[in-house]
């Protein structure tokens, strides 16, 4: 990519809660991919998964609070604006929105996994840079996976573990 004015970071997903895992990961991104700006871009519902545990307005305002400290996090709902809640969909839409932008979009590896699932992928790859975050149990098996294979300019990003996901703070809750 040979654009040149701001480097931002699309970290997407439904924060279904938000927790410093996310929080930690942000940090590491706006860090080490020397990011001017970086988006939590919370959508109304994952198209993997089934349903969510809290709203979105709910969702949005812990991102918000847990976020609050960071200048450079902003909190995004785009689902309702781009009528679509695909990463595809919002990649072209930030892009549309400034060219002059690079945009980086922020997952862990449990995503890369199934990242040649998601809508256009391939077309996601030439709009952004990935980068990948080491997540416990994922890191093997996604350097062996498809996208791995076909793409070339994959950053993998060295954190220490997160050992946090939504998923088991909500299986905590029930």
């Amino acid at each position: 990519m040979t654009r040149s004015n701001n480097k931002i970071g699309i970290f997407g997903g439904s924060f279904d809660p938000p927790h410093r895992g996310h929080l930690e990961m942000s940090k590491i991104a706006i860090k080490k991919l020397y990011l001017d700006k970086l988006y939590w871009c919370v959508t109304k519902k994952n198209p993997f998964k089934n349903k969510t545990l809290f709203s979105l307005s709910e969702r949005i305002k812990k991102s918000k609070n847990i976020t609050n400290k960071i200048k450079k996090i902003e909190i995004k709902y785009f689902d309702k604006k781009i009528k679509s809640s695909n990463t595809v969909d919002l990649i072209k839409y930030l892009n549309k929105a400034n060219k002059k932008n690079t945009l980086f979009l922020i997952i862990g590896s449990d995503n890369l996994i199934n990242f040649h699932k998601w809508k256009k992928w391939k077309l996601l790859t030439e709009l952004t840079e990935i980068a990948v975050f080491s997540r416990k149990d994922y890191d093997i098996k996604a350097k062996k996976s498809v996208i791995v294979k076909k793409v070339k300019k994959i950053i993998f990003i060295k954190n220490k573990q997160i050992n946090i996901s939504s998923t088991q703070i909500r299986k905590q809750i029930y």
